[in-house]
C-alpha cells in the first residue's frame, strides 16, 4: 500500500465491521466485461486522483471548493471510507477530518436549493442565487444544521463514517445533535420527513438519509432501541409510500397535492441510499428481507441507468447543475457496502468496469475526473472528482 501525506487528505472503506457475508443475489443486470486493472492499480488511480482533489481543498474553512456545503459532506464521507480500507492512511486523514469539524461548522456557505424534474435538485451559493429565488432564514443555520434536512443528513452521515473509522465521540455526537434536530421534521404532509424547513418538498432521498442515520445510530450509540423504533417506523412508511416502483426502481419524490409518487425521473443516488439504509437496517433489525430488498434495487438501478456499455451514467448527462455530479458515487460507495456484505460477481464487475472506463476515457489533465465516465470528462470541479473516486475506492474495496 502506498503511504499517503496530509496534503492529499485521503480515504475510503467497508461497512465499519458491520459487513457479514451473506448468501448471493440471483439478480443478474446487464452484461459486463472482466476488468482492466488489478486492485493495485486501482490504488495508485486513486492516489493519484486525490491528490488531484485536494488542489481543492481551503484549509481555512475546512471545505472543498468548486462544489456545495451537502457535496463536502460527501467528500468527508469518501476520505473516511477510504483510511477505513487502507491502514497506511489513516494517520494521514485524521488532521483533515479535525479541521473540517472544526473550520466547517464556522463556513457553511450561504445557499438556496431550486427542486427540478430535470436535475432533481440544483444549489446556488451566494451570490451566484438567481433572481426571484428566496434564500432560507439564517436562523436555520448553526454549525452543520441548516434550512434543508437533506444537507444535514448528508452530514450526519459523513461524521458517523468518521466515528467508525476513529472511534471518537466528538463524530458520533455530532451526528446524535444533527439526528435529533432532523426529527422535527416529522411528520411531513404525507408521511416521513420534510426535504426543508420551509416544508416545501417531501423527497425519496430525505427520507432515505433518515431511515440510514437511525439504523446507523441503532448499530453504533446508546439508547439502541429509541433509534431502532425510528428506523422500523421510516422503513415501515417508505415502503409503503410507492417511491419503490413495481421494478424496484426509486422515485425522487412525493406529490404533496396526491401523496403519490412524483413519477420523475430516476437517480442514481436514491438507490444508492436506500441500499446503504437497508444494510444498516439488517444489521439492526436482522431481517434478510432488507437484503433481497437491496439487491432488487441495485440490479433495477444498473439495468436503468447503464449506458450501452454498462457504465453508470444519469439521465442528465452531460448537463447535470450543480448538484447531479455528485450522484452516481455515492451510488457506488452503498453498492460497494452491499458487495462486501452480501458478495455477487454481478455487481464486483460493475464496480470494476466502471472505475477502468473512468480512468480509461474520463480523465483530463493532471488526472482530473469529469461527470461522465464514459468520456468525454468535460468540466473537473470537486464533485465530479469525489464522485468519480467513490468508485475508484470501491474497486479498491472489492478487490
Amino acid at each position: 500500500m502506498a503511504t499517503f501525506h496530509i496534503s492529499l487528505l485521503l480515504s475510503y472503506g467497508c461497512l465499519a465491521g458491520l459487513c457479514s457475508p451473506l448468501p448471493r443475489t440471483n439478480a443478474i443486470p446487464k452484461a459486463l466485461t472482466p476488468r482492466a486493472y488489478t486492485v493495485p492499480q486501482y490504488l495508485n488511480h486513486a492516489t493519484s486522483a486525490l491528490a488531484e482533489l485536494q488542489k481543492q481543498y481551503n484549509t481555512t474553512s475546512g471545505l472543498w471548493e468548486t462544489t456545495g456545503w451537502w457535496n463536502n459532506a460527501n467528500i468527508v464521507t469518501m476520505l473516511a471510507v477510504y483510511a477505513l480500507v487502507d491502514i497506511q492512511a489513516r494517520e494521514s486523514t485524521m488532521p483533515i477530518f479535525q479541521n473540517t469539524l472544526k473550520q466547517a461548522a464556522q463556513s457553511q456557505p450561504l445557499e438556496a436549493k431550486i427542486r427540478s424534474q430535470l436535475t432533481s435538485t440544483n444549489t446556488y451559493e451566494y451570490p451566484d442565487i438567481p433572481g426571484g429565488v428566496a434564500l432560507p432564514d439564517p436562523k436555520f443555520s448553526n454549525g452543520f444544521l441548516n434550512a434543508y434536512y437533506e444537507d444535514e443528513g448528508w452530514w450526519a452521515l459523513a461524521w458517523l463514517k468518521v466515528y467508525d473509522l476513529t472511534g471518537n465521540n466528538i463524530y458520533m455526537n455530532n451526528a446524535i445533535g444533527i439526528f435529533q434536530d432532523m426529527t422535527e421534521g416529522y411528520p411531513a404532509k404525507c408521511g416521513g420527513i420534510w426535504w426543508d424547513k420551509n416544508h416545501t418538498a417531501s423527497t425519496a432521498i430525505t427520507n432515505e438519509l433518515f431511515l440510514t442515520l437511525a439504523a446507523q445510530l441503532a448499530n453504533r450509540a446508546a439508547n439502541r432501541d429509541y433509534y431502532v423504533q425510528w428506523a422500523l417506523t421510516q422503513w415501515q412508511w417508505f415502503e409503503g409510500s410507492g417511491l419503490i416502483n413495481p421494478q424496484n426502481n426509486v422515485n425522487d419524490g412525493i406529490d404533496l397535492g396526491t401523496c403519490k409518487s412524483n413519477d420523475g425521473l430516476f437517480w442514481s443516488y436514491n438507490h444508492g441510499a436506500i441500499i446503504g439504509g437497508l444494510l444498516e437496517l439488517y444489521q439492526a433489525n436482522a431481517n434478510y428481507t432488507y437484503i433481497t430488498i437491496a439487491q432488487n434495487i441495485a440490479a433495477a438501478a444498473i439495468n436503468e441507468l447503464s449506458d450501452s456499455s454498462g457504465i453508470l451514467q444519469e439521465k442528465c448527462e452531460p448537463n447535470c447543475g450543480s448538484d447531479a455530479p455528485q450522484f452516481k458515487g455515492i451510488f457506488m460507495r452503498n453498492l460497494q457496502y452491499l458487495q462486501q456484505a452480501s458478495p455477487n460477481n454481478t455487481f464486483k464487475v460493475f464496480v470494476q468496469n466502471n472505475a477502468d472506463t473512468i480512468w480509461s476515457h474520463d480523465q483530463g489533465p493532471n488526472q482530473a475526473l469529469g461527470l461522465t465516465w464514459s468520456g468525454p470528462p468535460g468540466h473537473m470541479t470537486a464533485a465530479t472528482q469525489s464522485s468519480a473516486l467513490d468508485a475508484l475506492v470501491a474497486a479498491v474495496a472489492v478487490g
